[in-house]
């Protein structure tokens, strides 16, 4: 190994007659401990026979001594090596006349922070340079390159020339590891430590490339200039025009400047549409866009879409997050819809906007203080004009109802009430109107006891169990449309409406096999619009006036009931596979009261005569917002019946042997006769049930309501008329719902391929295996979900109506790298297919190619195409998935 000391300030200086390539070389022979002692018995007899040729000539009066300087300090001159320069290889040699050294095979440099391993290195003292390169094959061609390294990162060079004195360097074919990806570039300049100047440069992030795998990387941006800054803690790429490489296949994926930011924290950079067709607007770029971090606890993101028959539609959102304190965000969609050919009949154009608020608050922050906010306010035909494709492959396109809500709650610590104050706002897109309640405030108070124990002991008997329920709630209300919102208009129309509900209930049991319950409600209310209600001759129909006049009603109600459980067993012989069926009954029977508030001595009802001339009763609480008191005397006794089915199987799989089955999880029947009434005595008779088979894998509900009065139609006539003649049952409805996901799971265990095949997949194949005759296996996982519904609702009507729907959702791996995914929901009614989507998704290892298609079925047809970078380093730069603050898990893709 070579050392190179630089001479140092106060270091006396070498005899005059001592030239610079003595000096440098002595010093080489010193460093080695004069280990050649004929190399330096020639050099003195060199400088011996030069000093005799070349003889110094003095004054003639001139003292010795006077020719030194009478200055105690001796300057020396600079040397261009601020430090040791250590080297080393196999073969060295030394140019003495042109000031040089080379370094062959094995050849190592190292100076300062910066180290150099390479196959030949050659050092130009005159210059201040070194420059290396990477080893040769038989053909001329780099096969190992040199590898520079520096405060710890490494860089691979074929060639490369670095001036230790300025610290810059020129580099040829150089590889620069960055993060999660890699810089190849043409030819590079580093101008300092921190900034590095490229030509004709590669990036990708393909983790083969990166392990040197593979030689080429499945995928890259290309860009003619590149500029590469480095930070402590965090650096950036910025290039000119850029371009997307796919398998060294150019794409149309081309943008005119990047910024690609190499740090573990949120970084701006550009976000990489989506592109694709709809059939009413044209070809698009879905989500172009740009995201910028504004701080710690804010960022911004605008995204916008460009249709080429001039509709466009820009979303900027913004999002913030207070760690343990709370997190959210606003958002908002506006936009221009161009549907047909100017000129042309079919020529429209619309404009659309969406404003979006959602807040939450950590369960952490505050526990007596909560505020939440989902604000979702569109225009009334957003949905169907929208330009934003989004809407419509995650079926939102077909929302009829949008619901807005913001919500404040206070609790105490020493009183046992909480106030919640809210408002909210709901859309019908149907209709065109819109619901608004606000403001809103429910004051409830906690239940309590009554007559609880003082010493905190077991409650027993009635009186002890008492419990009571009381709240106080203010609303205001009004059903509006988009144009009158917040107009005088509106607040005329308003409502307001106060209530209060008291509720005592108590229990105990009886007979120890009986639980006895007894319950009482008040209701108290006030609203400041009642109703009017009367027939128009002139028009011809029934019309309703609300009154601007402060009125309420009182009401009260109670109940008993009697509940109790009952078992039965039905045991099976030893040699069945069924051990044994148990069947769990619970039968309830409660009274329930509550008087006849259509009485005329209440006040809340009154009379019109209709268009037959026949004397009507309405309630003038009709349509408000604190709901009408009930009409008629009710003594009516009710009847609950609740069935639980389950049986034990034997089973080889279970631990125990045994395996418990559901037959029915609950098979309800309820009815109820009013003895006060002066017919239709019999309410309706309900049935529900609910079970599952294949281990819980395979769910149905159903309903059915059968009315016990005869219902006749006369000749003719589509709408029958419900007779007192009881027994003749009719259907009135009937429903069942089925769901059951399947997958390859469900048909046998999980083959394991390592066990059975020998062969492995290498490279980018590592999920094949390979049989003998090398034919590729791999495993195919699947899934589907099925979901059906059947519905018939009769009512009066002669013919019903029916709805008959089955609804399919899956996804199929056809190879490790390749999966195709759809839902589809067909109308057994209309016997068409309704919404329908199909989708492609292709893994191409560091990157995922996505197609999503929806043929029919939705507001229109559209395709999607969309290319996105796996790599956690880039999903800020170029976004794969539209996110902000890190997510607490990992994405799926």
């Amino acid at each position: 190994m070579l050392a190179f000391v630089p001479q140092k300030p106060h270091q006396p200086s070498s005899p005059k007659n001592l030239n610079f390539e003595t000096d440098l070389f002595l010093r080489k022979l010193a460093s080695n401990g004069f280990k050649n002692i004929l190399s330096v018995l020639l050099i003195l007899i060199f400088n011996l026979f030069s000093a005799q040729n070349n003889p110094e000539k003095l004054p003639e009066n001139a003292e010795i001594y006077d020719s030194i300087p009478k200055s105690d300090t001796i300057t020396a001159k600079d040397e261009p090596l601020a430090d040791i320069l250590y080297s080393k290889a196999e073969f060295t040699k030394n140019d003495l006349e042109k000031k040089m050294t080379h370094l062959n095979k094995k050849a190592q440099v190292k100076y300062q922070d910066m180290q150099i391993d390479a196959d030949y290195i050659s050092i130009d003292y005159t210059k201040n340079l070194i420059y290396a390169r990477g080893e040769l094959d038989s053909l001329g061609r780099i096969s190992t390159p040199a590898v520079a390294t520096q405060a710890g990162e490494s860089y691979e060079y074929e060639q490369v020339t670095y001036n230790y004195k300025t610290r810059q360097a020129i580099a040829f074919n150089a590889r620069t590891e960055e993060s999660e990806g890699v810089i190849v570039a043409q030819k590079t300049k580093k101008y300092n430590d921190s900034v590095f100047f490229m030509k004709r440069g590669i990036y990708t992030t393909d983790i083969y490339f990166i392990e040197k795998k593979d030689s080429l990387a499945d995928y890259h941006l290309s860009a003619p200039n590149i500029k590469l800054i480095k930070g402590k803690e965090k650096s950036q790429v910025i290039t000119g025009p850029i371009q997307m490489y796919i398998e060294q296949v150019p794409t149309p994926l081309i943008m005119p400047f990047a910024i690609l930011p190499f740090s573990d924290k949120r970084s701006a950079g550009i976000l990489i549409p989506s592109f694709g067709e709809r059939e009413d607007v044209g070809f698009f770029f879905n989500s172009l866009g740009y995201y910028q971090p504004i701080g710690e606890h804010f960022d911004l993101k605008i995204l916008a879409d460009l249709y080429t028959k001039g509709s466009w539609d820009v979303r900027p959102e913004m999002n913030y997050r207070k760690n343990y304190k709370y997190s959210g965000n606003f958002a908002a969609d506006i936009g221009t819809t161009i549907r047909g050919i100017k000129g042309l009949s079919n020529y429209s154009k619309s404009s659309t906007y969406r404003i979006s608020w959602r807040h939450s608050q950590d369960a952490k922050a505050n526990p007596f203080f909560t505020f939440s906010a989902s604000v979702d306010i569109t225009s009334s035909k957003f949905y169907n004009n929208t330009v934003n494709n989004n809407y419509a492959f995650d079926k939102s396109a077909l929302n009829t109802q949008q619901n807005s809500s913001v919500s404040i709650t206070k609790r105490f610590l020493t009183l046992p009430i909480s106030i919640t104050g809210n408002a909210s706002y709901s859309q019908n897109f149907a209709t065109g109107n819109a619901d608004l309640r606000f403001p809103q405030m429910n004051v409830a108070i906690n239940q309590f006891y009554l007559f609880k124990p003082k010493n905190g002991g077991t409650r027993e008997g009635l009186l002890q169990n008492i419990t009571v329920n009381t709240g106080l709630n203010l609303n205001n209300y009004v059903t509006t449309t988009e144009s009158e919102i917040f107009t005088k208009a509106m607040w005329d129309k308003m409502q307001t409406g106060l209530k209060n509900d008291i509720s005592i209930g108590t229990n105990t049991p009886i007979a120890k096999y009986f639980t006895f319950s007894i319950s009482g409600t008040v209701n108290n209310a006030l609203t400041t619009k009642t109703l009017t209600r009367f027939y128009n001759p002139i028009s011809n129909r029934t019309e309703d006036v609300l009154n601007k006049k402060i009125a309420g009603y009182s009401t009260f109600s109670t109940s008993v009931s009697l509940q109790t459980t009952l078992y039965g067993m039905l045991k099976f012989k030893k040699d069945s596979k069924i051990e044994a069926v148990r069947h769990m009954v619970t039968p309830s029977v409660s009274f329930n009261y509550s008087p006849d508030f259509s009485d005329p001595k209440f006040g809340y009802f009154r009379q019109y005569s209709n268009d037959r001339g026949e004397m009507t009763t309405y309630s003038i609480f009709d349509r408000g917002i604190i709901g009408s008191p009930s009409s008629g005397l009710v003594q009516s006794v009710g009847i609950n019946i609740g069935n639980n089915i389950e049986m034990k199987v034997k089973s080889k799989k279970d631990s125990v042997g045994v395996k418990k089955m559901k037959i029915f999880e609950s098979l309800n029947f309820n009815t109820s006769y009013n003895f006060a009434a002066e017919k239709y005595k019999w309410s309706v008779f309900s049935f529900s049930g609910q079970t599952s088979f294949f281990e819980g894998k395979l769910n149905i509900n159903s309903q059915l309501t059968l009315d016990p009065y005869e219902i006749v139609f006369e000749p003719g006539s589509n709408t029958g008329i419900r007779t007192e003649n009881f027994g003749k049952f009719s259907l009135q409805g009937f429903n069942v719902q089925m769901s059951y996901p399947l997958s390859e799971a469900i048909f046998g265990e999980k083959e394991d391929f390592s066990k059975k095949y020998k062969y492995k997949g290498e490279i980018r194949n590592e999920k094949y295996y390979f049989d003998d005759d090398h034919y590729a296996r791999f495993q195919q996982p699947w899934s589907l979900s099925i979901n059906a519904q059947y519905g018939y609702t009769k009512g009066l009507s002669r013919e019903g109506t029916k709805v008959a729907s089955l609804g399919l959702d899956g996804n199929l791996n056809l190879t490790p790298y390749w999966s195709i995914n759809g839902s589809t929901n067909y109308d057994f009614i209309t016997k068409e297919l309704a919404y329908t989507r199909i989708g492609f998704s292709r893994d191409q290892r560091s990157f995922t190619i996505n197609f999503n298609w929806i043929p029919f079925g939705g507001q229109y047809k559209v395709y999607d195409f969309f290319i996105g970078i796996k790599a956690n380093i880039l999903q800020d730069a170029v976004k794969y998935k539209e996110r902000s603050f890190p997510p607490t898990n990992n994405q799926s893709f």
